[in-house]
């Protein structure tokens, strides 16, 4: 098998080749993205400054989520189906949607899409060009957050040392 991850992230080839035993087999999970459900669920999140329109920024993104993904969604209903017969799962939500919560720096939208396990990093830089393509559009009525520090300076100090007199120990 060949390894992913390591010193390479989003789950792309590292180049490794894995072999394992048969008696691991039977020890440990295996996992196979690209068994009978080649599809994986994934999110990604856009922090929004407050103020801003979060209407327009939900429909933004599930806008962008649909065309980007909406293919996949499509192709993975069909194999979900299949694996409702096959294993008796439960009927689930594959259909692109976004969430929203407001924590205390931003409005944290979370895009959650399924998408063909072979192109997940390229569907996660799709995502993100095309939402700040959108944003860009919108004039301010929706801004990107992020954490800003400010760093001031730090006052001047004077420390004055006593000079040693003779024939004391300091």
């Amino acid at each position: 098998m060949m390894e992913i991850g390591q010193w390479v992230s989003a789950d792309q080839y590292n180049g490794r080749i894995v072999k394992i035993a048969n008696s691991f087999v039977f020890k440990e999970p295996v996992f196979n993205y690209s068994g009978d459900f080649p599809f994986l669920w994934d999110e990604v999140t856009v922090p929004v400054k407050y103020g801003g329109d979060y209407r327009l920024a939900r429909d933004i993104f599930q806008k962008v989520l649909t065309e980007i993904t909406g293919d996949f969604a499509l192709q993975a209903k069909e194999s979900w189906a299949e694996l409702i017969h096959l294993y008796r799962v439960d009927k689930t939500e594959i259909d692109p949607r976004v969430f929203l919560i407001a924590n205390d720096n931003w409005m944290e939208f979370t895009l959650r899409y399924i998408v063909d396990y072979k192109r997940r990093r390229i569907t996660k830089d799709l995502l993100f060009t095309r939402i700040l393509e959108e944003v860009d559009k919108t004039n301010g009525r929706v801004a990107m957050a992020s954490a800003t520090f400010h760093l001031v300076e730090t006052p001047e100090i004077t420390v004055r040392l006593a000079e040693p007199t003779q024939g004391r120990k300091v």
